[in-house]
């Protein structure tokens, strides 16, 4: 016997229900809807996912001035256009991203390569170098690179990793093999922050935002420590799998840091609560050696050794938006401007480069009629972001044929190893035990 689908109506939606009624119509009868408005809908949303690709044209230009790798990037607060970065030549440039030139530069600031800068008070700018000090620069004077002296040095007794500037008080802290808190009016520094037990090299130190006198610090022990400057001490120390290369703090919500691991992911915590990561974020197929929130702190920056720079959206984990070039290396440094619409990166092959933060964003002026076609397509695309056809146009990126051969490696060591966990589970008394949450594996201790 063989079974045939037919097309079957109801005669009752099609004859009149009593003797005498009008024959029911099956047309629609409303002359405001069209009978095909959702296909065209569809249609239309699919055609702006295309023009959001084709339109996709992040590079802006490249600021050029270093001999060297570009190691350190920092952008001048209350400015939108100043940026600072500081090169393995030993040099420091401060940049106008909005006329693409230089506005001050220092060649030989120290002897080295520069590994931290960050701006003070006024046109005050400090610099830090594995020549175990800490110089002053003040960037508004227009003088020769050779007679520019710097306003104050601070000498240390061992090379100088990071720094960051206090937020309203005329301190800075430091980190090389202690945490250190210095004052701009004193030559020594004034307090050290070390935790009692450690004995790691500290790679990075950031202030928080909101709550100023909070610091957190990251080593080459895999740890991550939270100080308090009014107590003078570490407050509280985690060690995970793999060691941080950068961290930032969140401009909107004070408790959650970013950390850009060396495992190739990048993780939110909420300092409240240490034990495990609020989102995990996978991407990159090398160690990420930099991020930095955007200043809505709805999104953020990465730069990784595996050459490509990705913006992320608050909470989403995978398939961020992903700039590469042919020309550029291993991106040490990347951080947004000021008004959240530029990335700036800085790489191995000694350029500093700018990129739109929204890809296919258009520079110049938009009238009012262009700025609601904007936001009628970018409306219409998240409305049909989970339609098969749309998502997979929104999702997919070009990636450098390196890059796109590591992921398919990595994908496929990941699955290996799931499988060889679940078979142990299986097969040995290690099943008599549930699996663990990957986000529980991240952190191996903590210490209060």
């Amino acid at each position: 016997m063989v079974k045939i689908s037919v097309l079957q109506h109801a005669p009752s939606t099609h004859l009149p229900a009593r003797p005498g009624d009008p024959t029911p119509t099956s047309r629609n009868l409303d002359p405001l809807m069209h009978p095909f408005a959702r296909a065209r809908e569809r249609m239309r949303a699919l055609n702006a996912a295309k023009m959001d690709r084709i339109f996709a044209k992040p590079f802006v230009a490249s600021l050029e001035g270093h001999i060297d790798a570009v190691e350190v990037l920092c952008k001048k607060p209350g400015t939108v256009s100043t940026i600072a970065s500081g090169s393995w030549d030993g040099g420091v440039i401060v940049h106008n991203i909005a006329e693409q030139k230089h506005s001050h530069r220092i060649q030989g600031a120290h002897k080295g390569k520069v590994s931290g800068l960050c701006f003070a008070d006024g046109d005050k700018l400090l610099s830090c170098g594995v020549d175990c000090n800490i110089k002053l620069w003040d960037v508004s004077l227009q003088e020769e690179d050779s007679q520019q002296k710097p306003l104050n040095v601070f000498a240390g007794k061992s090379p100088f990793n990071s720094l960051d500037h206090h937020r309203s008080d005329r301190l800075f802290a430091t980190a090389s093999n202690i945490v250190q808190i210095w004052d701009e009016t004193k030559s020594a520094a004034i307090s050290d922050l070390t935790f009692s037990t450690a004995t790691e090299t500290v790679t990075s130190v950031r202030f928080n935002l909101a709550e100023t006198s909070v610091l957190g610090s990251i080593g080459s022990d895999r740890s991550f420590t939270l100080y308090d400057i009014r107590t003078g001490k570490a407050e509280r120390r985690v060690i995970m799998q793999m060691r941080s290369n950068a961290l930032s703090w969140s401009p909107t919500f004070p408790t959650s840091v970013l950390l850009a691991s060396e495992d190739h992911n990048l993780y939110t915590f909420d300092v409240r609560n240490l034990s495990s990561p609020l989102h995990i974020y996978k991407a990159h197929v090398a160690p990420v050696m930099s991020c930095e929130w955007s200043p809505t702190g709805l999104e953020f920056v990465s730069g990784g050794w595996d050459r490509t720079v990705r913006i992320w959206k608050e909470g989403r984990g995978t398939n961020p938006e992903v700039y590469h070039t042919k020309r550029m290396q291993r991106v040490s440094s990347s951080i947004f401007t000021a008004d959240a619409r530029f990335v700036i990166s800085g790489s191995d092959d000694g350029n500093v480069r700018i990129w739109k933060a929204k890809a296919s964003e258009r520079l110049g002026i938009v009238t009012a009629r262009e700025r609601a076609a904007i936001e009628y397509r970018d409306s219409l695309k998240d409305r049909w972001k989970h339609d098969q056809d749309v998502g997979k146009i929104s999702r997919t990126r070009h990636l450098p044929k390196p890059v796109y051969q590591a992921a398919q490696l990595k994908r496929t060591m990941l699955e290996a190893q799931r499988v060889k966990e679940e078979r142990r589970r299986r097969h040995t008394r290690a099943g008599q035990s549930k699996p663990k949450a990957e986000r529980k594996k991240i952190v191996l201790t903590e210490q209060t």
